[in-house]
């Protein structure tokens, strides 16, 4: 999978049905169902959509070897570049910042740095700051399809569905093998509860790269969305098998197993996404439920 993370630029509709729930009250089932935008998120910070921290690539080592090339060539923008990138991937932010802020001043057409730079401010939380550093790249090379589904990841985190999806079609359009680019499409499609189109781009995008946990966690949201709760198990079960740590694959998977009255297996998948991630609230209000035998449920 080609993943967002800073890499080597050089130059060269309707609320989901809720499906029934042997002994559980539906509304309460609907209620986990509409947590999956919020928890959609955390899906979008896994190794799909986002490398985690490299510590090792901001060594004291690859650093020093680093600036050895850039003592050695201090008018050379791609040894920033690089540079910034190996600060990107340790977590040093404000240093990547730095680095990529001098390859453009030394080579101002460089659509690399301003993508690289508008990672970093993604993962900083500078959505607005990554939109127009994108948006500079493709004013450069109007048909990165790296920085359209990048640009596209920023609006959708801004809420600008709309210009997010207009991004992902057009890398889709530009390359049909973007697995990245139909997974988060999907997404939207997802967002606006139009679950069927939603199914079609995670499948296309498991298609091109069945590795990846995250669009195996989507469509089986979208299947739950669907009332069709067999299909999710699958793919959950798929997910967890490919990222046993992400416990939104577990919290789901959990709403599967207990769509079908599967009320044991739930419990054990809701307790490993809450032993990952305490916080989950798929998870607490599945176990609740599962403990107290689906009765006593709060209508929402």
């Amino acid at each position: 999978m080609r993943k967002a993370t800073l890499r080597a630029h050089q130059p060269a509709g309707r609320t989901p049905r809720a499906p029934h729930v042997r002994g559980v009250r539906p509304a309460a089932v609907t209620a986990a169902l509409l947590s999956c935008t919020m928890l959609l998120a955390a899906c979008q910070t896994s190794n799909y959509a986002s490398a985690p921290v490299d510590r090792s690539a901001g060594s004291a080592a690859n650093i020093d070897s680093l600036n050895a090339v850039i003592d050695a060539n201090p008018r050379d923008a791609s040894a920033y570049n690089t540079r910034g990138i190996a600060y990107g991937r340790a977590g040093r932010f404000e240093k990547s910042l730095a680095d990529f802020d001098t390859a453009l001043k030394l080579s101002p057409d460089s659509y690399q740095a301003y993508a690289n730079r508008a990672l970093v401010h993604r993962r900083m939380g500078n959505l607005n700051a990554a939109v127009s550093d994108y948006s500079a790249a493709l004013r450069i090379k109007p048909d990165y399809d790296s920085a359209l589904v990048g640009r596209g990841n920023a609006y959708r985190a801004l809420g600008r569905n709309d210009l997010a999806l207009a991004d992902f079609n057009a890398a889709i359009a530009l390359d049909s093998g973007n697995a990245r680019a139909f997974y988060n499409r999907g997404l939207i499609f997802q967002a606006q509860n139009n679950h069927t189109r939603a199914v079609e781009d995670f499948a296309t995008a498991i298609g091109l790269e069945p590795n990846a946990a995250e669009p195996y966690i989507a469509r089986g949201i979208s299947y739950l969305a669907l009332n069709d709760p067999k299909s999710a198990l699958s793919d959950l079960s798929d997910a967890v098998n490919r990222d046993q740590r992400n416990p939104v694959a577990w919290a789901y998977r959990g709403v599967a197993l207990e769509t079908l009255g599967q009320t044991n297996d739930a419990r054990r998948s809701y307790s490993r996404a809450l032993g990952i991630d305490p916080s989950n609230e798929v998870a607490k209000e599945g176990l609740g439920r599962v403990d107290r035998g689906g009765g006593a449920l709060p209508t929402r």
